[in-house]
């Protein structure tokens, strides 16, 4: 006999995470909410993650452990967790983030209320290695807003941190969109396109703290940032930010979108290059490829020809 759909699946992909992950793990478990199912996706770890996961998934049957042979990279992984889910909501939580016990609680409730919300998040306070907390993030985003082209604006010119990717989203509205994309912000686009297709609530409560130390992702680089995501671009000639202007301006044409809404959404994106000195990252990303690619021609001029 099937199991019954779980109403939320938290996705946690992990790698390396046994510094953090029984902290995340415990703050899951210990939800007022608890009709879910938490899917975690080792990314072949080789420290004590695989012990931990499965020492959880033993103790809750609503911990489910699934283990990659080999690492496919962040992004690849992150899609893994959520294609393997079946909650009716679904949300990421990364192996060193901790949970609010009423986060999963507070975020169905907006979702059960309000069917034209597509993603429900809170805020979020930052904490550090030791679980400190150091700063609230205090940026609030109009994402609730009635017409697209305003929640558009906010997710890709005042979104500073990418809040909402740590809340709990529709899995019909996920399943209409592109997967999270193998480049690095790659977060940006997918919040993009959700947020034309529905609104995006903040719970104006700190039920959710993201823990920023000198393992994090966001410690990297883009360029080091597109090789976490997808390790077959490690050494390779990568545009990270062109690629996120293209990926931008894709989200745009793919969305239903009215006419005249999809003109002002056009014209933000036109205007990103502009915004937040974006021009001087995509001068930067043309200029290193130009170097790569001369660097790449003067080895194979120099290369001797090999005779049969």
């Amino acid at each position: 006999m099937n199991e019954p759909r779980p109403r939320v699946s938290i996705g946690m992909p992990v790698y390396n995470g046994e510094q953090f992950l029984v902290h995340a793990l415990d703050s899951v478990l210990a939800q007022t909410f608890g009709d879910f199912e938490l899917v975690i996706v080792d990314n072949a770890s080789i420290d004590g993650t695989e012990d931990i996961c499965r020492a959880y998934a033993r103790r809750d049957r609503r911990v489910r452990y699934f283990r990659n042979r080999q690492n496919i990279g962040a992004s690849a992984n992150y899609n893994r967790a959520r294609e393997l889910s079946a909650g009716e909501y679904f949300g990421w939580l990364s192996h060193d983030d901790i949970y609010d016990p009423r986060f999963l609680a507070c975020c169905v409730d907006v979702l059960d209320k309000r069917p034209d919300v597509v993603i429900a998040h809170s805020r979020i306070c930052i904490i550090d290695e030791h679980g400190k907390v150091t700063e609230p993030y205090g940026i609030v985003l109009q994402t609730d807003a009635a017409s697209p082209h305003r929640r558009f604006y906010e997710l890709i010119h005042t979104m500073q941190m990418c809040t909402p990717i740590y809340g709990l989203m529709r899995s019909s509205t996920l399943a209409r969109v592109p997967s999270l994309g193998n480049y690095s912000s790659s977060d940006v686009p997918l919040l993009a396109r959700l947020g034309l297709r529905g609104r995006i609530y903040e719970i104006p409560e700190y039920l959710f703290y993201h823990r920023r130390h000198p393992g994090h992702a966001m410690a990297l680089d883009r360029f080091a940032r597109s090789a976490w995501m997808d390790p077959g671009k490690r050494g390779r000639i990568v545009l990270p930010e062109w690629t996120l202007f293209m990926e931008l301006m894709r989200s745009v044409v793919g969305a239903p979108l009215p006419p005249r809404e999809r003109a002002w959404c056009l014209l933000y994106v036109m205007c990103w290059p502009a915004w937040r000195r974006h021009w001087r990252s995509m001068g930067k990303d043309a200029a290193l490829a130009t170097l790569q690619l001369i660097g790449l021609s003067r080895r194979r001029s120099t290369t001797p020809a090999s005779s049969d």
